[in-house]
């Protein structure tokens, strides 16, 4: 299974290549979404703090591959902690497929991402 740790639910195309979402009982999935989200301007060690945090809860889960997403300024450091615990991170490619509809007579385009695949990380 590839750890959904990112704060969206797997799309179907996700969950198809082998992507798994939290437990939503056990809280985790709000556990998660806290961590990946700062209200404020945080400072390295924050940022360290959380992205080990995060790679603890994974962890948890005796997986080798997540998916990872969130601020640029988080995913190094959370892709090293990953790494430093035994799980390879990834992050999702998508297609952005623009769609036009007609709602009420008035034409909405609109833009929908296709899960085309996952990035390795190197480290």
């Amino acid at each position: 299974m590839i750890l959904n740790l990112t704060q969206h639910s797997a799309t179907p195309e996700q969950i198809a290549q082998g992507v798994g979402d939290l437990n939503p009982h056990h809280g985790e999935i709000q556990q998660l979404k806290s961590l990946l989200t700062f209200e404020s301007l945080p400072t390295a060690e924050e940022v360290y703090e959380r992205a080990y945090a995060i790679a603890a809860l994974a962890q948890s889960y005796f997986v080798d591959v997540a998916m990872i997403g969130g601020a640029p300024y988080l995913m190094g450091a959370l892709e090293r902690a990953l790494n430093k615990v035994g799980i390879k991170p990834l992050y999702a490619f998508s297609e952005r497929v623009s769609v036009e509809k007609i709602v009420d007579g008035v034409v909405v385009k609109t833009n929908e991402f296709k899960h085309i695949g996952f990035i390795e990380v190197w480290l």
